[in-house]
């Protein structure tokens, strides 16, 4: 008897062991869904990274540099990763102070009538710039990018001649924008590549105020009565993650533009046409974790150099420096970089400040990572005849 007592004790001690530890591996399982479907979005195979979406960039903010491309250059449908720019010509305007934050906007019967996300606008509701901006930033409203878009052109369409004109600036040559929001539904043409977003994004994040907003989890407006929840689902659960816009529609699958930045890195990463949220919520990590492991950000703060001699100057010669200069490398060289002056042995006067006098390279043991200029520091005039003279007088007189 007293055998068994024990063996049935042993026995249930065992069954709690089980379920006490089979329970956080089950939580764990469902909290982890997204990342291990993270794991197996693409694979590499002879080098190349293969995501599974119709197109995909990875682009440093800072310099521009494409650091990976899956066909970046096709004309896609975006939904409303459209708001990017919708959203780049409010911040111009608010910058440049043709409106402010706290401009009262009027609802029009136009923006009260827009279907997919929104944020219920009623026709003449009045509402802050700035609570219809974070309306299309956090929960992308439809009703709120329309309404801010006939505040400051008066018409949608007009304002769709100025998202074309900007896009046709920052050079995004596969876009032509029909409206405001990305709703595609009856649009004919309305249409953008991977490339292109990650131009406007950039652009974008340059006003870094957006960056406040785009980075916001929740929120609310209305004072408080009515909800916002950020559609980026990255914003709450990817290291460094900024902002910046998600979109979906059935034309054109899942797509977003993500900035994320660690150890001054920043980069921009674009998927368009995955098939669920989930898929380019995973992509997006994937590209965003290879591009920080892979890469860095090389920063030289600027500096003087050596003098170099100025031939028929007023001085013999003139300070040098050079301004401060970034390039992406490669993680594993950012140790090795060194650098290389080029310069003339001499230069003819006269001189400005300002003016390029010769190079300076950051390489590493596989090349030239980049060049800056070397410039002149100051002002060198030409020496006239009276100087020569002087010149040569107090030279005699020394002699």
């Amino acid at each position: 008897m007293k055998q068994r007592m024990i063996r049935i004790t042993a026995l249930f001690l065992v069954v709690v062991v089980l379920v006490c530890t089979s329970l956080p591996l089950a939580a764990q399982t469902t909290i982890a869904s997204d990342t291990e479907r993270a794991v197996t979005v693409f694979g590499i195979e002879d080098g190349t990274l293969k995501l599974p979406c119709k197109s995909a960039i990875l682009m440093e903010a800072t310099t521009g540099v494409i650091l990976y491309s899956q066909n970046a250059e096709e004309a896609l449908p975006p939904a409303s990763v459209t708001k990017i720019m919708t959203l780049l010509l409010i911040m111009e305007a608010v910058d440049a102070g043709t409106v402010r934050m706290d401009s009262r906007v009027t609802v029009s019967a136009n923006a009260a009538s827009m279907g997919g996300s929104q944020v219920y606008l009623k026709e003449g509701e009045q509402m802050s710039l700035e609570d219809l901006l974070k309306s299309v930033v956090i929960s992308s409203a439809n009703d709120a990018a329309v309404a801010l878009a006939e505040h400051l052109c008066g018409s949608v369409s007009v304002f769709v001649e100025k998202m074309n004109a900007k896009a046709k600036k920052l050079g995004m040559n596969s876009t032509t924008f029909e409206n405001v929001t990305g709703l595609d539904d009856t649009a004919q043409n309305h249409l953008t590549s991977a490339k292109d977003i990650a131009l406007m994004s950039r652009e974008l994040i340059a006003h870094k105020d957006i960056l406040k907003y785009s980075s916001i989890w929740m929120d609310s407006i209305r004072d408080g009565t009515f909800g916002l929840t950020n559609t980026n689902r990255l914003v709450r659960y990817y290291q460094g993650c900024t902002g910046l816009k998600t979109g979906s529609t059935e034309k054109a699958g899942f797509c977003v533009s993500a900035t994320a930045e660690r150890d001054g890195l920043s980069l921009i990463c674009v998927i368009m046409g995955a098939e669920s949220r989930d898929i380019r919520n995973a992509s997006a990590c994937q590209l965003l974790d290879w591009g920080f492991s892979e890469y860095a950000l090389y920063t030289s703060e600027g500096a003087s150099v050596p003098p170099i001699k100025v031939v028929g100057g007023e001085k013999t010669d003139c300070a040098l420096n050079y301004p401060s200069f970034s390039a992406v490398v490669e993680k594993a060289s950012i140790s090795s970089i060194v650098t290389k002056i080029n310069l003339p042995e001499s230069i003819n006067a006269p001189v400005k400040c300002g003016d390029t006098v010769g190079t300076i390279e950051f390489k590493t043991e596989k090349g030239i990572v980049g060049t800056a200029p070397i410039i002149a520091s100051e002002d060198v005039l030409k020496i006239n005849f009276f100087q020569i003279l002087y010149r040569i007088a107090a030279k005699f007189l020394l002699i």
